[in-house]
């Protein structure tokens, strides 16, 4: 038997890190397995459906590598994989179970609905239909329909007994089926099918053969079978994979911070890092390593290394992921990485909803004062937009250990794009200096500054250690007044590297200028 599964999202918003989750181990398990991985629109909800979302979809799934090998793009032997192109099928079959007794055509109205719903709130009642359409007479039905009343398909959910399903993680699970939902709606009467038999019909005729998702399914599940044995069919295996929760031991949602893929790829995070740690959420793999590449999961994932227990998303963990993979990235590849974060492109463009929690990155022209070019390239000023690149690739490897997020570069190439205010007195004192000691440290730096293009990095170390020692301080006390001058930062790459890229004669040039407030 080929593998065969898939991902049925319902295009009406946009793609978070349950979701992925869900699209990530199901490819992994069709990988794994030789067998097939489909991708399909469950779109039936169009009150809420919208094509940006479609489209959301296919860039999340492309960003983070994930291929699919039959979808409403591609094609495939068992199409259209977009439910509103299949009403004819569900209506073929809704019509089918209520020829063979299983469903049964209802004539309820809304307002009769209602009804129900407000006796049964107001007598702390189980909600549900009380089908009262479930034993009308073939002559009661013919004359609603003749009248042109409108009507529904509902499923006849047995009255007593138990229904029973094996899950490939969880174990055998029993449903008793007084407590499943009462004769639920199949087709409705405007002819669109509801999720459950639209799901039901799509994953037989497209023979899948495992169902993996999130354990919020579980009570559906019952339901799904008894629909599975009315038809006939054989159900697939179920498998329902372990919740994604926050801290707080509630499930992940916004007030944890960003959930949806678009967020992590403004707030800089890349592809890889976050498919590692997502295929790591309630999944352990044999060897115990932290790092593995997509290729490595697609060859050891498992049923069986899924864990029963809720996966709890630690962001500080993600954020350690994205900074290893940064720091194996190669000077190139980051510059390119980095790239829409310096100029306000690309990833960087898509909207974040900002939190206290989570603000939104800095990034952009607002933050480095990137100029473009007529091509989108930065331009340093005095330099061509080529003579910026080399720069940027020059500052990469010096930059690349202290990032957290690709945003993160905005800042801290801040200094090669614009002059830096010159920062108030007492950012630039150190704490164990005073103003007149300070002043003195900053004139000692000027013929430092000068000495480093002709210095290697040992040399220019040894420099800045002896001037220290001359001036009596230590050497972060000597540094950081300069960096101050030079970067207008606290935070910036290493300060001899940035004097070098930047060049002696506008860094000194940027220290007389602070000296100034010394006067």
């Amino acid at each position: 038997m080929e593998v065969r599964v898939r991902y049925a999202p319902s295009p009406t918003g946009m793609q978070h890190i349950g979701g992925v989750r869900t699209a990530l181990f199901n490819y992994l398990f069709a990988r794994a397995n030789g067998g097939k991985f489909i991708l399909r629109l469950e779109d039936t909800d169009r009150t809420r459906y919208g094509e940006e979302y479609v489209q959301n979809l296919f860039d999340t799934l492309a960003w983070l590598g994930i291929e699919w090998d039959e979808g409403p793009d591609k094609g495939g032997p068992y199409g259209p994989y977009v439910q509103s192109e299949r009403f004819a099928l569900y209506k073929k079959h809704a019509d089918e179970l209520v020829e063979k007794g299983q469903a049964y055509y209802c004539f309820c109205d809304a307002e009769r609905l209602e009804r129900i719903r407000t006796i049964q709130t107001m007598n702390k009642m189980p909600p549900g239909y009380d089908r009262s359409c479930r034993h009308l007479t073939a002559e009661e039905i013919k004359a609603n329909i003749d009248a042109g009343k409108p009507y529904v398909i509902r499923l006849k959910v047995p009255l007593e007994g138990v229904t029973r399903f094996h899950d490939a993680l969880l174990g055998d699970i029993e449903w008793k089926n007084e407590d499943i939902n009462p004769d639920p709606v199949l087709l409705k009467s405007d002819g669109f099918p509801t999720y459950h038999l639209a799901n039901i019909v799509d994953d037989h005729f497209m023979k899948i053969t495992h169902v993996m998702r999130a354990q919020e399914w579980i009570p559906s599940t019952p339901l799904h079978v008894l629909m599975y044995r009315a038809f006939g069919w054989e159900p697939p295996q179920f498998c329902h994979l372990p919740m994604v929760m926050g801290q707080d031991g509630q499930k992940l949602s916004k007030r944890h911070g960003a959930t949806s893929v678009n967020e992590f790829r403004a707030r800089g995070y890349i592809p890889e890092a976050l498919i590692n740690y997502v295929s790591m959420l309630g999944c352990s793999y044999e060897d115990g390593r932290d790092l593995y590449s997509l290729a490595d999961f697609e060859k050891l994932f498992k049923i069986e290394h899924l864990n029963k227990a809720p996966a709890v998303f630690d962001y500080k963990k993600l954020e350690w992921f994205n900074g290893q993979y940064m720091r194996l990235m190669s000077d190139e590849a980051l510059y390119r990485a980095t790239l829409p974060f310096l100029t306000g492109t690309g990833d960087a463009a898509i909207p974040v909803n900002a939190t206290e929690q989570f603000p939104a990155p800095k990034v952009g022209p607002d933050v480095s004062g990137v100029s473009l070019d007529e091509n989108g390239a930065p331009i340093a000023e005095g330099l061509t937009s080529a003579q910026t690149k080399e720069k940027l690739l020059q500052l990469m490897p010096l930059i690349k250990e202290r990032l957290h997020f690709l945003c993160d570069a905005a800042e801290m190439v801040r200094f090669l794009f614009t002059e830096p205010a010159v920062p108030p007195i007492d950012q630039i004192v150190p704490k164990k200096l005073d103003a007149a000691k300070t002043k003195e440290v900053l004139e000692a730096s000027i013929d430092f500054i000068q000495a480093i293009p002709s210095l290697d990095h040992e040399a220019a170390e040894e420099l800045a250690r002896k001037t220290a020692e001359n001036l009596g301080i230590k050497l972060g006390d000597f540094m950081m007044p300069i960096r101050m001058a030079v970067t207008g930062s606290r935070v910036s790459p290493p300060l001899m590297g940035s004097i070098a890229i930047l060049g002696a004669d506008r860094a000194v040039e940027r220290t007389r200028k602070t000296l100034e407030l010394f006067k």
